[in-house]
């Protein structure tokens, strides 16, 4: 928390925005917690919805490329962990639907890749989770 809080101290809008493109691959780390110390660190609200939702989404949108230009090892890799192998299940059960749950913490980062090996029609990948990123986004910011 404090290597984030330094971060986005140090680099403003820019480090909110990297921090949330790293928190959408697999990597953990928690772009709420993110978008929270921008807040409390003084960031306009409007500001703060506006970077992490662009990291975020462009975060996803790399997801989906590794899923749909790397899939044969991108898919073994990400099967290896348990929260792969659910998305993997969830996706193949409900097809694109699954998307609406790629906000999720854990899980919804496997289904951005999960979608774009199953070559997930492009457009309504970035409609859907692009839409529930920014949606998530504007509650924490609401809420905080």
């Amino acid at each position: 928390m404090h290597d984030i809080q330094g971060f986005i101290a140090a680099y403003g809008g820019l480090g909110l925005l990297v921090v949330s493109f790293v928190a959408a691959t697999i990597v953990p780390l928690s772009s709420e917690i993110a978008v929270y110390t921008a807040l409390k660190l003084g960031m306009p609200p409007v500001e703060v919805l506006l970077f992490a939702s662009l990291g975020n989404c462009l975060g996803v949108l790399f997801n989906y490329g590794l899923g749909r230009w790397g899939s044969g090892t991108v898919l073994k890799k990400t099967l290896a962990s348990r929260a792969g192998r659910r998305a993997h299940a969830w996706s193949e059960r409900y097809g694109k639907w699954t998307l609406l749950l790629s906000w999720v913490p854990v899980i919804g980062d496997p289904l951005t890749i999960i979608a774009g090996v199953m070559r997930v029609h492009l457009l309504f990948f970035v409609v859907v989770t692009f839409a529930v990123r920014v949606l998530r986004y504007g509650m924490i910011v609401a809420l905080a």
